[in-house]
């Protein structure tokens, strides 16, 4: 009697401590669940709203701007230049010696394939931030030249790429895609 009654507690303690695992798993899980779904409102308000994501991209009609001309516009906040360049731009800005930039960087590489007469690019120098004068500058070459940065002196060649003053890299191009032959999505 002994012997049977010891091997029942023994069976009833193993069973007990399984169900007991058992409920504590499943209470776990569930105040995970619980936290997840108390937590997840908090998380959501943190993604953009619709109106701000309407702003991450613009659309620009390229038809209006003429060879050698500049158009500024705004993009989530920030100037974006687009020059419509000759083919004494690109053909200035490709003969630049890579060893003269700081920051090098060919011409090709800052312009789509195909679509070399265009230069898109944020307007704010890369030094504090300030915004460069159009057609300014000691780089601009022969017509429609580079851009200054009357704040401290950044010079910028007609392709954007800084080759004076104390800006540490090139004019940024942000993302940017061809819809059309004469338009552009920025974003």
């Amino acid at each position: 009697m002994n012997h049977a009654s010891s091997s029942a507690s023994s069976s009833a303690i193993s069973t007990e401590t399984t169900r007991r695992d058992f409920m504590m798993l499943t209470a776990g899980a569930l105040a995970a669940v619980g936290g997840g779904a108390a937590l997840w409102p908090f998380v959501d308000s943190m993604n953009p709203s619709a109106d701000v994501l309407a702003l991450a991209s613009i659309e620009v009609d390229l038809s209006p701007i003429q060879p050698g001309q500049t158009i500024k516009v705004k993009w989530r906040g920030m100037p974006v230049f687009i020059r419509h360049r000759t083919a004494i731009n690109i053909e200035e800005a490709r003969a630049v010696d890579m060893g003269e930039l700081k920051d090098p960087q060919k011409d090709e590489d800052r312009v789509q394939k195909g679509k070399d007469q265009w230069l898109v690019m944020v307007g704010v120098c890369t030094h504090l931030g300030c915004i460069p004068l159009g057609a300014a500058g000691d780089y601009g070459g022969s017509e429609h030249g580079g851009w200054f940065c009357p704040c401290h002196g950044s010079h910028y060649d007609t392709s954007g790429r800084i080759r004076k003053g104390p800006a540490p890299k090139n004019l940024e191009i942000p993302q940017y895609s061809f819809l059309s032959d004469n338009r552009i999505k920025i974003g």
